[in-house]
């Protein structure tokens, strides 16, 4: 609605203008645009790779560095162990979801500054949520932006359906960033070669799954997944990033190999 100059209200032809916006179709479809779909978005695992130091994070980075000029690259950082402990003595404490969430969030932070200053002579730049905006200047500018993986929900993140650990983690803002850049794949870097029907670490004769559908993954109904069980469901919806894909960043060259467009690791497609 718009004012006419003090005489009286006029109103806007819209295809919502008599939408409650609370129905589950509001009328119309849509192509949204991609934003940036040469974007290559990386999570750099916080307990995977983080965690293990310098031997694990100086050969990945060596590889970034030499991709970065072929590819626009956006890095999102994991919590890893320290996220953990945080999450174990707020559930203790018996504090909502949206408090571990908010508390959750500052560990990647912390990765994702230290990878920034471990990048800082190649153009790594730490960006916020509001930097998004930045991110075609960044390129122009051969940058690497470097940022946390967690979604800003933060004390509004949605209860679980079970515990207090917020279901949205840095895997779900990694793929969320990948949807709205328009980028076909997110690639989320780990210490296993992918996806396994039960956990590597744990069971040596653990089976790797090297592709397999989002509806195909939920109804195993795995005990544990390599990723967020929410992005999975996420994927089934999307728009733009239809694939997943997990690498071992432990394995020298990898990370290249997939930069590259090649199927290694597990690929989740919807």
């Amino acid at each position: 609605m718009s004012g006419d100059g003090g005489q009286g209200q006029i109103s806007i032809a819209s295809a919502l203008e008599h939408a409650t916006l609370t129905q589950s179709e509001i009328g119309f479809d849509y192509d949204p645009v991609a934003v940036m779909p040469e974007t290559k978005v990386l999570k750099i695992g916080g307990q995977s790779i983080m965690d293990r130091g310098r031997t694990a994070v100086f050969p990945l980075l060596e590889e970034i560095v030499a991709a970065k000029e072929r590819y626009p690259l956006l890095l999102c950082c994991g919590g890893g162990t320290r996220a953990r402990h945080i999450y174990a003595v707020a559930s203790d404490l018996e504090l909502p979801t949206g408090l571990l969430a908010a508390m959750g969030g500052y560990v990647p932070r912390q990765n994702a500054r230290m990878l920034q200053m471990l990048l800082a002579k190649h153009g790594g730049i730490f960006i916020i949520d509001d930097d998004f905006v930045k991110l075609p200047l960044y390129f122009q500018m051969k940058c690497i932006p470097i940022t946390t993986g967690m979604p800003p929900f933060g004390y509004w993140e949605k209860p679980g359906e079970k515990g207090r650990i917020p279901a949205n983690r840095t895997d779900a803002g990694v793929f969320l960033s990948a949807e709205f850049l328009g980028a076909p794949r997110a690639i989320f870097v780990k210490d296993e070669a992918g996806l396994y029907d039960d956990d590597p670490k744990k069971n040596p004769k653990a089976k790797h799954i090297p592709r397999i559908s989002a509806a195909d993954l939920l109804a195993l109904d795995l005990p544990d997944l390599v990723l967020e069980r929410v992005v999975i469901d996420y994927l089934r919806r999307a728009r733009f990033c239809k694939e997943l894909q997990i690498i071992n960043g432990m394995e020298k060259g990898m990370l290249t190999r997939a930069l590259a467009g090649e199927d290694v690791g597990t690929i989740i497609h919807a």
